[in-house]
Parts: structure tokens; C-alpha cells; sequence
């Protein structure tokens, strides 16, 4: 009688285990099937809701059109520094930009960058002498840009936008003008190296009247000449003459470019005169120490150098840091850092100064492994006296070139 209870006991507590086990996998497949939605239609889903900014252009004989769309009336200012023409339109955050190649022998790059309630579109051009016509139009919301050589020499014109039709073009076949984005890439990989300051943000001085953004240019010319001789790799530079590049431009520039490694060129100050050797940043929210704060607000500031010291936006620092991923590349811009730091110790004798972290705006919103490497002390008057001299700067480009190649070997592992 106990065994036929105990069978019959057993039997139940197995039936019971049974339809235990059927609930918890039946829970499971709606854990999964809910996990699955919002990890992967979710995203999908928002993302299709984001407004789109469409970047295209056209290029014709006598000019290239450059197209901004918008699903909403676009609110504009646009400037022309030079060679290069700047767009920024306001657009809070939630918007998302598309940009197809725009082939033109005028148009040397076209680039953008994200603020928090702006874009800033950079247009690079081959003439410093450039014109350009600005339309408005509508249905669809468009900022029309008409870019041409300069004729008069000075380059010089209205940029407020007009609210009429631009001029008709048609192609060789009488039909409309149109905008394909199948155009080939090139799959050059691109080094942008960044001179830092130029035009009226002349940078830090040394006693004797030496000025960073000369120091910075002649340094960054012998290392894209170098880079060029030697590897196999595109070189840009954000400016090639004295002149004033915005700080979140020479970011636009970059990724315009698809660059696959961003070197911004500085050279350092210090309230302590006998400070010497250099130092290689990259980018972080906190800065390493209170002198690498100070450095970074007199880099973001540079015609601010007097007042009280500010605690950095964070809100915004933290939004640019996850715009450029740097989950991916924190990591490979510290070890770039330090590959650099280690070359100009050996020219320097410099071992104590160490890779370092700050919150440089020209490395905000780069695409890319990026460092900013302060050669020397322009502050330092033995260092000054070095720095303007061409065997050093050859020298310090030399460095950094080395630099490059030991982390290109140790990434290539």
C-alpha cells in the first residue's frame, strides 16, 4: 500500500515539476521576445523618428552647390574666415545629419560638428579669395550655398541668405541638375594634424617674442612632410597659412575627412618659468591635475587669460564623449599618447611630466583616436630659444613621427 502511495506521490510531484518547468520556459521566451524588442526594434524605431539634416552638393564648371535640407525652416549664420566658410544652424540634439561626398576641384572638405543646441557645418576650400550665393528655399526646407572662385581678389560678399530660386543648371543632356552619393571613396587612410591657434589667437608667448601659433604651424609642415616621405597615409592639416580656425571646426575638419588619427599641435605655458619638457593629452572629462585643468580653460579660452577658473560644463562634456564613442577610442588614444610622450622624452630628457588628461575642447567631437601634444614650454626661455629654431623643430617632428610608427606597430598586433 506504501509503494502504490509512493507511486502515486511521485507521479504527482513529477506532474507538478512538469508544468513548473513549462511556465518558467514560457516566461523565458517573453523575457527574450521583450528583450529583443527594445535592444533592437526600439533603437531602430527612435532612430527612424530622429529629424534628418541631408549634406549634399553638385559641382558645375563654374561653381559647386552645396545643399543643407531640413524637415523644419532652418535658422542660419554663416561666416567666411579665409579659405573656409562656416554654417552654423541651430538644431537641438535630437536632430541626426547625413552627408554624401560632394566631389568638387573648389571644395577641398566638407565637415561638421555637433554642439548642444547647434551644428556647425565647415566648408574647406582650395581659394582664400572665394565668393558664395546663399538661397533660401522651401518645400523642402533648403539653405542653398553657390561657392566660386573669387574674380575680384577680395572674396568679398553678401552671405545673408536670399528667399528666391537659385539659378537653373542642367547637364551636359539638358536634364536637371541632380545629387547622386554613389561616388567612389577613397580607402586611403587620412592623419589630420592640427596646428594649434593662428590668425588673431595667436596662443602663448615667449619672453623673447616667439608665438605659438608660428611654432605650432613650422612644426606641423615638417611633420606632414615626414609623414608623407615615409608611410602610406593621406595628411591634412586644419590650416595651412596664419589664420583662425574655430576650435570645433578643426573637429569638422577631421571628420570630413574620415580621418583615422587626429594630432593637435601645441606648444605650453607656465607661470613657473624654470617648467620644461612636454606633455601628451587626451581627452577626459576630469582633468589629471589642477595644472592640467588651468592648461586646458587656457586652450578652450585662449582670449580669456585672466578671471577665475570655471568648472567645465559636464553635461556637455559628457555628451561629446559619448558622440565620439570614446569607449572605443580612449583606449588607443592613451596608448598614441603615450607611444608620442616616450620619443619626446628621449629628445627632452623629460621622463617625470607623463601622459595626462584634460578636457580640450579641439579634441571634443573628433572621430577618432585623437592626442594633443605639447611639445615644449614657450614660457621656458632656454626652451623659447629652441623652439624657433629649425634643427629643433625637425627634431621634435622627428619625435613624434616615431611615435606614430610605435603605436601603428603596436595596433597592427
Amino acid at each position: 500500500m506504501s509503494k502504490v502511495f509512493g507511486r502515486g506521490f511521485d507521479s504527482r510531484r513529477l506532474h507538478q515539476r512538469n508544468r513548473e518547468m513549462k511556465l518558467v520556459n514560457s516566461q523565458k521566451k517573453i523575457i527574450f521576445f521583450c528583450l529583443f524588442f527594445v535592444f533592437f526594434f526600439v533603437p531602430f524605431l527612435h532612430s527612424q523618428e530622429k529629424p534628418i539634416i541631408k549634406l549634399y552638393g553638385k559641382s558645375y564648371p563654374q561653381f559647386t552647390r552645396i545643399f543643407i535640407q531640413s524637415p523644419s525652416p532652418l535658422n542660419s549664420n554663416i561666416e567666411k574666415q579665409s579659405s573656409l566658410l562656416m554654417v552654423n544652424i541651430k538644431a537641438d540634439q535630437s536632430y541626426r545629419i547625413y552627408k554624401a561626398s560632394v566631389e568638387s576641384e573648389l571644395i577641398k572638405s566638407v565637415g561638421w560638428s555637433k554642439g548642444a543646441a547647434s551644428y556647425i557645418i565647415s566648408i574647406q576650400t582650395n581659394d582664400p579669395d572665394f565668393s558664395c550665393d546663399v538661397f533660401l528655399l522651401s518645400d523642402p526646407h533648403r539653405l542653398v550655398l553657390d561657392v566660386q572662385k573669387g574674380e575680384n581678389g577680395d572674396g568679398k560678399n553678401d552671405l545673408s541668405p536670399k528667399r528666391e530660386t537659385p539659378p537653373e543648371n542642367r547637364d551636359s543632356n539638358g536634364k536637371s541638375s541632380s545629387f547622386s552619393s554613389s561616388q567612389p571613396q577613397s580607402t586611403q587612410k587620412t592623419i589630420v594634424i592640427d596646428p594649434g591657434h593662428g590668425g588673431l589667437e595667436t596662443g602663448a608667448h615667449g619672453e623673447n617674442g616667439a608665438s605659438e601659433k608660428d611654432v605650432t604651424l613650422d612644426i606641423s609642415l615638417r611633420l606632414r612632410d615626414i609623414i608623407r616621405r615615409n608611410l602610406a597615409y593621406r595628411v591634412v592639416l586644419t590650416r595651412e597659412e596664419d589664420v583662425n580656425i574655430p576650435l570645433t571646426s578643426r573637429a569638422a575638419i577631421a571628420n570630413s575627412n574620415d580621418a583615422f588619427l587626429f594630432l593637435s599641435i601645441h606648444a605650453n605655458s607656465s607661470f613657473r618659468q624654470e617648467a620644461r619638457g612636454s606633455e601628451v593629452y587626451f581627452l577626459s572629462l576630469n582633468a589629471t591635475d589642477e595644472e592640467a585643468r588651468r592648461l586646458a580653460y587656457l586652450e578652450n579660452h585662449s582670449s580669456e587669460m585672466e578671471g577665475e577658473i570655471k568648472e567645465e560644463n559636464q553635461d556637455d562634456i559628457e555628451m561629446i564623449l559619448w558622440d565620439m564613442a570614446q569607449t572605443a577610442y580612449l583606449k588607443q588614444s592613451s596608448v598614441l599618447a603615450e607611444s608620442i610622450q616616450k620619443e619626446l622624452n628621449a629628445l627632452l630628457g623629460t621622463s617625470h611630466r607623463g601622459i595626462k588628461q584634460a578636457p580640450f575642447k579641439v579634441l571634443k567631437g573628433v572621430a577618432c583616436p585623437a592626442v594633443l601634444v605639447e611639445v615644449a614650454f614657450i614660457s621656458n626661455p632656454e626652451e623659447e630659444k629652441k623652439l624657433i629654431k629649425e634643427r629643433f623643430q625637425k627634431k621634435v617632428a622627428e619625435s613624434i613621427y616615431k611615435g606614430l610608427v610605435s603605436y601603428l606597430r603596436r595596433e597592427s598586433q
